[in-house]
C-alpha cells in the first residue's frame, strides 16, 4: 500500500489525484511551481473535506454551519455569552439583514434568546441558551474526536511544526488580504 493517501485513498468520482491535477496545470501553464501548487491544492482539498465532515457532524446535531458560527461567536465573547446583533454581524462578516434572519431562526429553535437590553431599551441583546451551549459543547466533542483521528499519525513535534507553518501561511494571507476574513456574500 502506498504511503501517499492521495494516491491510494478513495477519491470522489472523476477527481484527479493531486499529481494528475498538477500535471494538467503544468501542461496549460508552464510557469507553475509544482511544489507550491501541491501545497495549496492539498490545503484546499483538506479544507473542503474537513468542512464536509464538520457539516455532517453539525447536521447530526440538528444545527447548520451558519448556526454553529453564531454559537461559536457567542462562546468566544465569554460569559454571559451575549452580544448585540450588530456586533454579531460584524464579527461574522454578515449584513444586518442576514444576521436578523439567522437570529430569528435560532431563537425559534431555542438556541439563543433575543431580548431588549434593560439598561437601553432600544438595544437588543442576543444570548446563548442552555440548549445552544449544549449543542456547542457536543459539536466541540465531535470535532475534537475527528481532529484527533485526523492527526493521529503525526508526532507531537510534527503537530507543533505543522501548526507553526500553517500559522505563518495564515499570517501572510492576513497581511496581504486583511479583508479576507469576512464573507463576500451572505451564506444564508
Amino acid at each position: 500500500m502506498s504511503d501517499n493517501p492521495e494516491q491510494s485513498g478513495p477519491r470522489p468520482p472523476q477527481e484527479p489525484t493531486l499529481d494528475e491535477q498538477i500535471a494538467a496545470y503544468q501542461r496549460e501553464y508552464r510557469d507553475l511551481d509544482p511544489q507550491v501548487e501541491k501545497v495549496v491544492s492539498a490545503l484546499g482539498r483538506l479544507n473542503r473535506r474537513m468542512n464536509v465532515a464538520y457539516g455532517r457532524q453539525l447536521a447530526d446535531l440538528g444545527i447548520s454551519n451558519a448556526e454553529w458560527e453564531v454559537l461559536k461567536t457567542l462562546v468566544l465573547a465569554g460569559t454571559p455569552y451575549r452580544l448585540g446583533p450588530g456586533e454579531l454581524a460584524k464579527r461574522l462578516g454578515l449584513t444586518p439583514a442576514a444576521m436578523t434572519h439567522r437570529i430569528d431562526r435560532m431563537a425559534g429553535e431555542g438556541l439563543v434568546t433575543r431580548d431588549r437590553d434593560e439598561s437601553n431599551r432600544v438595544r437588543v441583546i442576543v444570548e446563548l441558551t442552555d440548549e445552544g451551549r449544549s449543542k456547542w459543547l457536543e459539536a466541540m466533542r465531535m470535532a475534537t474526536d475527528f481532529e484527533e483521528e485526523l492527526l493521529q499519525d503525526l508526532t507531537g513535534e510534527e503537530r507543533t511544526g505543522l501548526g507553526d507553518m500553517l500559522i505563518r501561511l495564515l499570517r501572510r494571507v492576513e497581511h496581504t488580504q486583511p479583508d479576507a476574513g469576512g464573507r463576500l456574500t451572505d451564506l444564508d
